[in-house]
């Protein structure tokens, strides 16, 4: 089942600032680009912006003529190969997996190029927004996607929803918040303000309501 957070921002900043909600893929190195998955703005102080951390997936590929293969339903565990057809062309498709086998993978999504040319961009989404994208994935080579129950929170500018960026740069300031086990929670965002009165923002969970 999905989990319903309820962003509120308690911040002394109003609503000039702008929240990126975002995941890391811990099957890739870490100076992988991670992909803005949420992004609030224009949420004033007291306000509130409901927010779906949904645990459904769906994966999709995209070739260099910006066409994409229709999304399917993926789970942590599941493996998919994208084939040449005769006549339909590029088809993405379900390999089947014996259960101990799923379990082999750790929890890994994986993608393989099985064309026989052509590079392309494997996307994950999830609730139907894009979560991560691996780019230029060659023939022979596999995407892989491990996404933790955990969601990651900054205040960041000029970042738009499905772009990619360099999370290094929100290091110092991002947050970690564990979603395991949370059914609903209030996502709060405290700190701001301006001259020496100011605080670091500050995000936390309150209000939780477990499995």
């Amino acid at each position: 089942m999905d989990t319903q957070l309820n962003f509120i921002n308690r911040s002394l900043a109003g609503h000039t600032v702008e929240i990126v909600l975002f995941q890391k893929n811990l099957a890739l190195e870490m100076s992988a680009l991670d992909v803005a998955w949420k992004v609030i703005r224009y949420c004033g102080r007291d306000c509130s912006h409901p927010v779906v951390f949904a645990q459904s997936f769906e994966v999709s590929v995209q070739d260099r003529w910006g066409n994409y293969t229709p999304r399917l339903a993926a789970q942590p565990g599941q493996s998919f190969e994208l084939v040449q057809g005769p006549v339909a062309g590029r088809q993405l498709r379900r390999c089947r997996r014996d259960g101990a086998a799923a379990h082999a993978v750790g929890g890994v999504i994986e993608v393989l190029n099985g064309q026989s040319q052509g590079a392309v961009d494997v996307c994950l989404y999830r609730g139907g927004v894009l979560l991560g994208c691996k780019t230029a994935v060659v023939p022979g080579q596999k995407a892989l996607f491990r996404y933790p129950p955990s969601l990651w929170v900054a205040v960041a500018s000029e970042i738009a929803e499905g772009q990619s960026f360099q999370s290094a740069v929100l290091s110092e300031q991002a947050q970690e918040l564990s979603l395991m086990g949370v059914a609903r929670a209030d996502l709060v965002m405290t700190g701001g303000g301006s001259g020496p009165a100011a605080q670091p923002y500050e995000f936390s969970l309150e209000n939780v309501v477990a499995w």
